[in-house]
């Protein structure tokens, strides 16, 4: 196949279930990884009913009183957990249009004073109130759970696809009470035509994997191919979008691709369109320009068929050289929301933001 790609490939979970099927999926999973950066997962194990269920919720989330809202707004927590107004962030000196809700699965911070500030990352989401939304938090919370079980089964596919041993990156992740990943719902109104069309402008994601539940059927998200071409990846129903991120990419010395994506808004008139990403972590204290993967040759050299890449305007989470992955994702969350980091971090906050909080603020 050639490197290049002008569309983002389907893959059939259910091919992983029977021994004779398995090898065309380990096949098409190694293309996703090296050439494309980006899949969609059909016949998935997630119960359809639980993803229904929560897209149900999901107008109602965001039709909450705006004061239900504010009690949980993302500045309370210093696990960045929480609700964020629309246009709120930036990316590219950019305004994205979007409202958004960042939920986590459950977890007791670790962190104690004397600890590393990365550590403290992590923590007890926030959520609305049960009695304004009754079974809101039970309904997200088995769903992320049940895409986390659905994300580590998906790292060993990986391994096998990158040559390795099923379990070879499992080093890269703590004991399951120790872990904890994200999930955000996010609202992208219509383009008021007062702005740019940009939801969020272009960047990539920070760990392993990411899993898309795009809950509406508005089209928006593209993916920048090789020769720097904005792809559409529209709407399937009964799939996620996978992406793989920049941890990912590091650790296996650029053979994985992390893709730069970005979502434009819907146009003038129509409905919002909604998504929920799941965000797979890896551990707080890995430290990724330890660890040398050794891949087979045959694998190596799909990554010099495969060509450069073009530049692209996405550059985030740049620091994993240097610090643990929890650093570098705090860093990430600090540029971000600055009001969070004011409150919570205070001397990481004066680093960044020398002259106090900016005009604008750069989600990447």
């Amino acid at each position: 196949m050639a490197a290049n790609f002008s569309s983002v490939p389907i893959l059939d979970f259910s091919l992983v279930s029977d021994p004779l099927t398995k090898p065309a999926f380990i096949k098409q999973l190694q293309d996703a990884l090296i050439n494309v950066g980006f899949l969609y997962l059909k016949n998935h194990p997630v119960p359809l009913r639980d993803v229904d269920s929560l897209i149900e919720y999901i107008p109602r989330l965001f039709d909450l009183p705006q004061e239900a809202k504010d009690r949980i707004v993302m500045a309370n927590s210093p696990h960045f957990l929480g609700y964020n107004k629309l246009g709120m962030e930036f990316t590219k000196g950019e305004q994205d249009y979007r409202e958004q809700f960042d939920f986590a699965t459950p977890h007791e911070t670790q962190w104690k004073p004397g600890a590393p500030e990365h550590i403290r990352l992590w923590g007890p989401a926030q959520w609305p109130d049960e009695n304004l939304l009754p079974g809101f938090k039970a309904t997200m919370e088995r769903y992320l759970l049940e895409v986390q079980e659905l994300s580590y089964k998906f790292i060993a596919l990986i391994s096998e696809a990158l040559g390795l041993p099923a379990n070879a990156l499992n080093k890269f992740y703590d004991r399951n009470e120790l872990m904890q990943h994200r999930g955000k719902v996010v609202k992208y109104p219509a383009n008021d035509e007062s702005s740019s069309d940009q939801g969020v402008g272009p960047h990539y994601d920070a760990g392993f994997l990411t899993f898309l539940l795009q809950a509406s059927s508005h089209p928006g998200l593209q993916v920048q191919n090789l020769s720097g071409q904005w792809i559409d990846a529209p709407p399937i129903p009964g799939t996620f979008v996978v992406n793989f991120g920049k941890a990912i990419e590091f650790v296996t010395q650029g053979l994985v691709r992390a893709t730069s994506h970005r979502v434009l808004s819907p146009p003038a008139g129509s409905t919002p369109r909604y998504s929920v990403p799941f965000f797979q972590n890896i551990s707080l204290n890995a430290r990724l320009a330890n660890e040398v993967m050794d891949f087979p040759p045959e694998v190596l050299r799909l990554k010099e068929f495969r060509g450069d890449l073009v530049k692209t305007d996405s550059v985030n989470f740049s620091e994993f050289d240097r610090e643990p992955s929890g650093k570098v994702n705090l860093i990430g969350r600090v540029k971000s929301h600055p009001d969070v980091a004011e409150r919570h971090y205070p001397d990481l906050f004066k680093q960044y933001f020398p002259n106090g909080i900016p005009k604008q603020v750069s989600a990447y």
